[in-house]
């Protein structure tokens, strides 16, 4: 998020529980008092121990589904002209071989199956409900997880083959809303206060979840498996074949909880860092998963007292990178009457840095200017220092901005903070300078992840277009030169300086945004640039989707091939090209 992100979606439960309304046992009544510990404290005491029998839960199950059948009214949220392609698509059904390609895949591209991750709503999009308690909505990074993938095998002439598939992300929740033929669950992020209590309350007491699974953000690969994840839950495993999800992956049932959308492999090690946040204590845990994804070797509660929405985590060779930004999702708040989820730019706002065997006693905290970042760019170790560039806003684009704030303040800049491990001291520069450029979805090449890099590239944001709705879209892509023009600036400084990194733009033409865009290093490439950029684009003047390939080393150049989509493909969160030799397959 979008930025895009889903992914800041809300799961106030502590373990999988079945879709229905399940037993009365201790452990449900446990988890119940747990869950809304908030609001149990508002409320008289109340005996969970007494036995129902089977019968009366399923009476209560059917009260529970006519109550909300007769007083919530589902309504589907409109798409203006302009959001036309974030509308979902049909799933295909099978791969469909694609033939219209201008321009030629290059023969160093490696083989592979490049696959992005989105929001693609069930029931014809995104929806609203009234009741006698109000309204409340889906916000634009809701909506279940739809895969689009293109596979590309090389024949043994030197032509390629490229297929398309897509797929939903088949959760627990998927499923059962699928089954029902109709919306389930009732909006529980953003409206009206009571609204979303009822939401929360209903949702948990029918289906055992305070928010559907909907995985819709990222697709990452670990020792050879490949999951689809959003932080409201854990990820789940696919088939990069067929697309097919598999199982809910918990790491051999040691992680039960949500799971950040941006895990990351430790430098040397292979190990995967994750982190996962909660509106309930504890807020946020890391976990390290062994490199063979097997076992789950360090867990560690950091003891936060708020639930700050962690999109990201860091790594370096030997700390991890925590962000405790003020975008915070409190329970508490809903209840006085507030928003679930909200930007506070007068709270603190502080980095972490921790061994990567750490706990909450060994993280060391930097305070920072208060901001919004959801995507971290890359963090290393220079000297003392620790080195963090991320994009960072002054607003929150996630429920959405607050309406007081300046135009653009929601967008964000490619931002970056020196902390320094021995003296505590930070510095903080804004890398593009006096120029307002607003990026995100930052990618690098994963090879220098957690060390020194020299490039990222982004997407840039049309603020125009963006500003209908503020919802970000993507007219272009950029280029970082992060080792030219390293003017830094102190926290105390009145004044920024006006130098600026090297940055090279790679426009689409008017009306036209990518989404989803993933770095795809060369075979055997002698520099960390060598390579290409490919991403899909989507033009809304003819309503044409492509996958273009754009060469790194001549960015602002023409685009080496663009594979024109036989269907149309809706604007999305993140990809990644997964390298796979298919004449093993």
């Amino acid at each position: 998020m979008a930025t895009s992100y889903n992914t800041f979606l809300v799961n106030c439960t502590f373990q999988k529980r079945p879709s229905y309304l399940s037993d009365n046992s201790p452990h449900h009544k446990a988890l119940l008092s747990s869950v809304f510990k908030p609001i149990m404290r508002a409320l008289p005491e109340v005996p969970l121990q007494i036995d129902v029998p089977k019968t009366m839960t399923n009476t209560a199950s059917k009260l529970l589904n006519a109550f909300v059948d007769s007083f919530f009214e589902f309504i589907d949220q409109p798409l203006l002209p302009s959001e036309s392609n974030f509308a979902p698509v049909e799933e295909l059904g099978e791969a469909i071989h694609i033939t219209s390609i201008r321009g030629q895949i290059p023969d160093d591209f490696p083989e592979g199956v490049y696959i992005r991750n989105g929001p693609n709503p069930l029931f014809r999009g995104l929806k609203s409900t009234n009741s006698i308690f109000g309204r409340s909505n889906h916000i634009w990074v809701e909506g279940e997880g739809m895969l689009h993938a293109l596979y590309f095998k090389k024949s043994g002439h030197g032509s390629w083959t490229v297929l398309y598939n897509n797929r939903h992300v088949e959760t627990e929740t998927y499923k059962l809303e699928k089954r029902s033929n109709k919306p389930l669950f009732l909006p529980a992020i953003e409206g009206d206060s009571l609204a979303i209590l009822s939401a929360h309350l209903l949702n948990w007491l029918r289906f055992g979840e305070v928010n559907k699974y909907i995985s819709n953000t990222n697709v990452f690969e670990h020792s050879g498996k490949f999951y689809s994840a959003a932080e409201s839950h854990i990820p789940q495993e696919i088939d990069i074949f067929t697309l097919k999800t598999l199982n809910n992956w918990d790491v051999s049932g040691a992680w039960n909880r949500p799971f950040t959308s941006h895990p990351k492999k430790a430098p040397s090690t292979g190990e995967l860092v994750t982190i996962g946040v909660e509106p309930t204590k504890p807020f946020s845990v890391v976990g390290i998963i062994s490199a063979d994804g097997k076992k789950l070797v360090h867990k560690v509660d950091l003891k936060l007292n708020r639930c700050s929405l962690c999109h990201d985590i860091g790594v370096t060779e030997s700390y991890n990178v925590i962000m405790d930004f003020p975008v915070t999702i409190d329970l508490n708040r809903l209840l006085r009457g507030g928003p679930l989820i909200k930007y506070n730019k007068e709270e603190y706002a502080r980095i972490g840095v921790m061994p990567r065997y750490g706990d909450a006693n060994s993280l060391k905290w930097f305070e920072v200017e208060p901001n919004c970042t959801f995507h971290i760019i890359n963090s290393f170790e220079d000297g003392d220092e620790v080195v963090v560039r991320g994009c960072r806003s002054l607003d929150s684009s996630i429920p959405g901005p607050d309406p007081s704030s300046n135009e653009f303040e929601w967008l964000s800049h490619c931002y970056e903070w020196r902390l320094n491990m021995q003296t505590g001291e930070v510095k903080e520069k804004d890398l593009c300078g006096a120029e307002v450029v607003y990026m995100d979805f930052p990618m690098i090449n994963e090879n220098f992840r957690g060390i020194t890099n020299r490039y990222a590239y982004t997407q840039v944001v049309d603020p125009i277009a963006s500003s209908t709705r503020d919802v970000p879209k993507y007219g272009g892509l950029a280029k970082l030169y992060f080792e030219e023009s390293r003017a830094e600036f102190s926290m105390t400084d009145k004044k920024q300086p006006e130098e600026s990194m090297r940055v090279e733009y790679h426009m689409f033409e008017k009306n036209t945004f990518c989404s989803g865009a993933a770095f795809v290093p060369k075979d055997g490439g002698l520099e960390e640039d060598d390579g290409w950029i490919i991403t899909f684009v989507h033009n809304e003047d003819t309503n044409i989707s492509e996958v273009h390939i754009i060469d790194t080393k001549k960015f602002s150049g023409e685009t080496v091939a663009k594979i024109i989509m036989p269907r149309r493909v809706p604007y999305g969160f993140h990809g990644a090209f997964m390298p796979i030799s298919f004449q093993t397959q």
